[in-house]
């Protein structure tokens, strides 16, 4: 019988031993943004931590113009485009964290926030002065794979 136990005891713990928890570091896709000093995501087991995103069109290189409502929206869009090169997806995001540059955005930062998000995660939002490129937001989440 101790041999039994003994046996499902090695058997479990092999087990938990072999699921994946070793952080992968995954940098952008998009070659300048690739040579930034942090990944763009970070996968452990099947939770994904996503980096900051701004309103940044990738493939101009410029933050969009339109104020804060248009760089919500494409914060919102490159979080998208990362989530899906990943397996994932917005209705799969459980944290937001949202930095904007002047708190007294928060109410146009929310009408779009509520468009893409109405599973609503958790979230976290605060004002901070100089963030990159001067944007007037930030958003990283957390997310899970399908």
């Amino acid at each position: 019988m101790r041999s039994i136990q003994f046996f499902l005891f090695v058997f479990c713990l092999c087990l938990i031993s072999c699921q994946d928890t070793q952080p992968k570091f995954h940098k952008s896709h998009y070659p300048k943004k690739a040579e930034a000093p942090f990944s763009d995501l970070v996968e452990v087991g099947n939770t994904l931590y996503l980096a900051g995103q701004i309103g940044m069109d990738h493939n101009s290189r410029t933050l969009v113009s339109g104020g804060v409502e248009a760089e919500t929206k494409q914060a919102i869009l490159n979080l998208k485009e990362v989530l899906e090169l990943h397996n994932s997806s917005l209705d799969q995001v459980v944290k937001c964290t949202v930095i904007l540059s002047d708190i007294n955005d928060f109410a146009e930062f929310n009408e779009v926030y509520v468009q893409y998000f109405p599973n609503k995660p958790a979230r976290t939002t605060f004002a901070a002065s100089g963030l990159a490129r001067n944007a007037k937001i930030e958003i990283e989440c957390i997310a899970v794979k399908k």
